[in-house]
């Protein structure tokens, strides 16, 4: 504690002795991000995103010019993420942080923000605390909240009544978990049965079994992506349980696109919720995906949808400054901020500096002999839940 004051410290005198910096021509934006280890396919596709952005628009804007200056964290690593935000605020004369997938890296930063005054970010990291760290953080991403009470509320909606859940044994999926069944119970549905599995657990066959011996209408499934997402899918069909036929329902990662390379046709009818996908029909996100694909070789993810959006709330705040970095100017210029996203109509709150977006059901489907999360049902203007309940 005593180190991190010191520290915070230091940079609020260092903040001071810099300030004629302020008066230059350019504007940096200083991204922390995991570029290497485990995370690293994450922060490539926001950083391919933020670079399609600023191909697109322009490396000026508010009659100053954009310089990107990148730092790795190398993963789950909040100590490193505030010592590289200190660093770039302090050495490297920083206006923006902006980046940040993981959410305790994010949390970690937050402390800098607040000490530096500066505008920060945050474009993906979904934990709902992250924007208290500092009233100078806006979020472009999602909260997990914001998904998961939308899905149990859904899902009682639409006629389930009983449900068993299954999460990994980590943090996000605590709040995913957490935050489904809290709006699951409220509606009046029931949770039969809970399990949490370790985070890397290779084998669901056991756990699986349990679920189908209660024999509930749905199965709510929180797992990481990667490798999880087969093995889970793979147990399913092993164990008889049809999605198709017992509901198994899930936050967006259980389908995204590689996971269903991986789980092939056990995917199929698999149910999520998330705020982006590839295939969300509109001549917007058509024309986005197609240069995303152009300039990068793949399709665009919600990593590169928050970093895309984040790039556009800069730049919007920017030309509504007139060019001030001051993190009280820009703030106030993000606030209540709209527009037309690749994802959809979106807005920053003016309260929380969360983003305000439509929630999309999905359900695999195999469409051109190729499976698809396919949107069949949307829950709009939906803001983060936790700080909409805090305020009661």
């Amino acid at each position: 504690m005593r180190t991190n004051l010191i520290a915070l410290g230091s940079l609020a005198a260092a903040l001071l002795a810099s300030s004629p910096t302020n008066a230059q021509q350019t504007i940096k934006i200083g991204l922390i991000m995991p570029y290497s280890g485990q995370f690293a396919d994450t922060a490539t596709q926001m950083d391919n995103a933020i670079k399609l952005y600023v191909k697109q628009k322009g490396d000026a804007v508010g009659g100053k010019k954009i310089e990107l200056i990148r730092r790795d964290t190398g993963g789950v690593a909040p100590d490193v993420a505030k010592r590289l935000a200190q660093e770039l605020i302090v050495r490297d004369n920083v206006d923006i942080l902006a980046g940040f997938v993981l959410t305790p890296n994010a949390l970690a930063a937050g402390d800098v923000s607040a000490e530096g005054k500066k505008l920060m970010v945050v474009m993906n990291a979904a934990t709902s605390v992250i924007t208290t760290k500092s009233p100078y953080i806006v979020r472009t991403s999602v909260t997990t909240p914001q998904l998961n009470e939308s899905f149990g509320s859904w899902a009682y909606k639409t006629g389930v009544r009983k449900i068993y859940s299954m999460v990994s044994d980590f943090g996000p999926a605590h709040d995913a978990e957490g935050a489904f069944h809290r709006a699951f119970k409220e509606a009046g549905g029931e949770i039969v049965g809970s399990v949490r599995f370790p985070v890397a657990n290779p084998d669901f066959s056991a756990f699986v079994q349990r679920a189908r011996d209660l024999n509930p209408e749905a199965i709510y499934i929180w797992v990481p992506g990667g490798v999880q997402p087969a093995a889970i899918g793979k147990a399913l069909a092993e164990r008889g349980i049809d999605p198709r036929k017992t509901r198994i329902l899930g936050q967006g990662e259980l389908t995204e696109e590689e996971a269903l390379k991986s789980m092939g046709d056990a995917g199929l009818g698999i149910i999520t919720v998330y705020h982006y996908d590839y295939n969300h029909d509109s001549p917007l996100n058509r024309e986005f995906v197609r240069a995303y694909h152009d300039a990068s070789g793949r399709n665009p993810n919600i990593y590169s949808i928050g970093g895309y959006d984040g790039m556009h709330l800069i730049y919007e705040a920017l030309k509504k400054t007139g060019g001030k970095t001051d993190a009280d100017s820009l703030v106030a210029a993000a606030k209540g901020m709209t527009w037309e996203s690749p994802r959809g109509p979106v807005s920053i709150d003016p309260e929380t500096r969360d983003i305000v977006q439509t929630v999309y059901i999905r359900r695999v489907e195999k469409v051109g002999g190729q499976l698809r999360n396919v949107e069949f049902d949307k829950v709009e203007n939906v803001k983060d839940p936790v700080k909409a309940r805090l305020k009661k």
